[in-house]
């Protein structure tokens, strides 16, 4: 009993760093992964040149985002009752799966089955791993570690924009074929890296009370967060639905895209690490606000670009944006949420990301291509700029309650 929990704890406390063993083996699992994460991005494009129509385009991504919004509340229950290891392994091995199910089939009906299918098993590892940094990295340094993260995924998607986008010249394919090969290689990292047993369930509250979604859903604060979440979310699904339409409608070539996805990366990359510190002496709520504006603003720019380097520039813009919301969101929760129920909690707030996967690509594609392109970009802009008085609105009381919660002399219901 003594030699396994020795064991135990210096592999999951011991650090690089300053951060935990198991949060460099997520970092590189999730870096790996993102590196082959080349489907998403390009699944407009894809769809496009299958010969489906914007409508039917619209309907394959809705499809996807109807299966995702139960995958991220199921992945943070398996989280919670299962743990951490087996939710990440069962996750990425059915998302490799799904992805080449997608891949092979060509009929519409069946490529919305298979859009909803990959949707269901695409998010069932994200509370697992958000779950699995707030277990064993310190609060003070869990936006640092979601940030780290964060910067991963964006120097991953900078190396797959670029890929994806030559690849997708010699087939679309090939694009299925490594996605799918990277998140079988983010299991085994998984599976060599975090031992069985170092990843488990989480321990019980200390007085037996149960917690579970009822709590979170009573949680007034974690509630609006996560509307919040999903309005911006949603506003940047644009980024994968109305931007490539525009970018083609302009006549220019995928490389184009790729291009511009690739400098969205880039920009995080250079820009995360020293511009995340400086604004993490600043209130985390008023930073998001202004983010958010800024992301709004810059998709809105989106309308007066017509060459390749004018959407490029464009980009910049609103990836500053981006980049001001690295970590702060994830952290928030985690230091807001109960350690029985952190993998619900994440799932609550990942939840956003997954309704916006339905609501954004379906709201992007009837407004781009009903009310046009005019209406689409002022749409962007309104978003940004309502999410920013939303956070504006919310930052006295999330600050108090974050503090509260900090100092164990909160509860989860409190409302600051």
């Amino acid at each position: 009993m003594t030699t396994q929990h020795t064991r135990r704890h210096r592999l999951v406390g011991a650090h690089l760093g300053g951060l935990p063993r198991t949060f460099w083996i997520l970092f590189g699992g999730q870096l790996v992964n993102r590196i082959g994460g080349m489907v998403a991005a390009f699944l407009v494009l894809y769809l496009g040149a299958q010969g489906l129509s914007a409508g039917q385009i619209g309907l394959v991504l809705a499809a996807r985002g109807v299966g995702s919004l139960v995958s991220q509340p199921l992945g943070g229950l398996l989280a919670d009752r299962v743990g951490r290891r087996l939710t990440l392994l069962t996750g990425l091995v059915a998302t490799s799966a799904a992805l080449v199910a997608l891949g092979a089939v060509s009929r519409f009906p069946l490529m919305v089955a298979a859009a909803a299918g990959l949707g269901l098993v695409s998010e069932l590892y994200r509370p697992a791993s958000s779950a699995l940094v707030a277990d064993v990295v310190p609060a003070a340094a869990r936006a640092k570690a979601y940030g780290l993260l964060f910067w991963a995924i964006n120097l991953g998607f900078a190396v797959a924009s670029l890929l994806a986008g030559f690849l997708a010249e010699h087939g679309y394919w090939l694009l299925f074929a490594v996605d799918a090969g990277s998140g079988l290689a983010f299991a085994v990292v998984i599976a060599v890296g975090i031992p069985r047993g170092t990843a488990g369930r989480p321990r019980p509250t200390a007085d037996g009370t149960p917690v579970g979604y009822r709590t979170a859903l009573r949680d007034p604060l974690l509630v609006a967060l996560v509307l919040l979440t999903l309005a911006y979310a949603s506003l940047y699904t644009q980024a994968q639905v109305a931007i490539p339409l525009a970018i083609r409608d302009h006549g220019l070539p995928a490389t184009v895209y790729g291009t511009a996805a690739a400098i969205n990366g880039i920009v995080i990359v250079v820009l995360q690490p020293v511009l995340t510190t400086w604004l993490a002496r600043y209130d985390r709520m008023k930073v998001l606000a202004a983010s958010w504006a800024l992301v709004g603003g810059g998709m809105a720019l989106t309308g007066l670009a017509h060459a390749a380097w004018q959407y490029c520039l464009v980009v910049v813009v609103w990836t500053i944006g981006e980049v001001g919301t690295a970590g702060f969101t994830a952290a928030l929760v985690a230091d807001l949420s109960p350690a029985a129920a952190r993998g619900r909690y994440q799932a609550m707030f990942g939840f956003g990301w997954s309704a916006a996967n339905l609501i954004g690509p379906t709201l992007g594609t009837f407004a781009y291509g009903t009310l046009g392109p005019a209406a689409t970009w002022l749409g962007c802009l309104g978003v940004g700029l309502g999410c920013g008085l939303g956070a504006l609105a919310l930052a006295g009381r999330v600050a108090r309650r974050r503090a509260a919660a900090l100092s164990g002399t909160g509860t989860v219901l409190a409302t600051g």
